[in-house]
C-alpha cells in the first residue's frame, strides 16, 4: 500500500446505516477538512493526464474536481442533475438501484476534440460514471479517463466502463 493510499484512507469515516440501514457510508469529509490530505488528493488527480477540461459530476465530484482542474491548468465543466443548469442542455439517462436519473452539461461545454477527465469521489456501480462518459462523448470531446479517489470493487463498477480508462486513488 503506498503512503497516499494510507493517507486516505486514515482520512475517511465510515459512518453505519447512512444513508439507510444496512449502508456502510465512506464520508470523505475529514479527509477534505485536511489539508495535507486534501492536497496530496488534488495534486495525484491533477498530475494523471495533460486536458483541456476538467468534469465534475454533482455533487461531491465538483469539490473534487474544481481544485484539480485549477492544479492541473484546465477549465472545469460541471455535469448536474437534471433542470440545474441555466442554459441549453444535453442530458443522459441512466438506471440506478432504485428507479433513474438523468445528467445534464451544458451544449456550449466542449470544443470539439477537447480531451477530458471526468473526476468524482466514487465508483460504485458505475451508472453515473457511464452515463457522464456517453455525455462527454456526444458533446464532442474525448474522454482521457475517469479518476475516482475511491472505488467500491465489490459493487463491480469499474465493468460499465469498457475502453475507458479508470483510475481510483484507493480500492475497498
Amino acid at each position: 500500500m503506498s503512503d497516499l493510499q494510507k493517507l486516505i484512507l486514515e482520512h475517511i469515516r465510515d459512518v453505519p446505516d447512512y444513508p439507510k440501514p444496512g449502508v456502510l457510508f465512506k464520508d470523505i469529509t475529514p479527509l477534505l477538512a485536511d489539508h495535507e490530505a486534501f492536497a496530496a488528493v488534488v495534486d495525484e488527480l491533477a498530475g494523471l493526464h495533460e486536458v483541456d477540461k476538467i468534469v465534475g459530476i454533482e455533487a461531491r465530484g465538483f469539490i473534487l474536481a474544481a481544485p484539480v482542474a485549477f492544479h492541473a491548468g484546465a477549465g472545469f465543466v460541471p455535469v448536474r442533475k437534471k433542470g440545474k443548469l441555466p442554459s441549453q442542455t444535453l442530458e443522459e439517462s441512466y438506471d440506478l438501484e432504485y428507479g433513474s436519473a438523468t445528467i445534464e452539461v451544458h451544449r456550449d461545454a466542449f470544443t470539439q476534440g477537447d480531451r477530458v477527465l471526468i473526476v468524482d469521489d466514487v465508483l460504485a456501480t458505475g451508472g453515473t460514471a457511464e452515463a457522464t462518459v456517453e455525455l462527454v462523448r456526444r458533446a464532442g470531446a474525448e474522454v482521457v479517463g475517469v479518476a475516482v479517489l475511491m472505488e467500491l470493487a465489490f459493487l463491480k463498477g469499474r465493468e460499465r466502463l469498457v475502453g475507458v480508462e479508470a483510475h481510483s486513488l484507493v480500492i475497498v
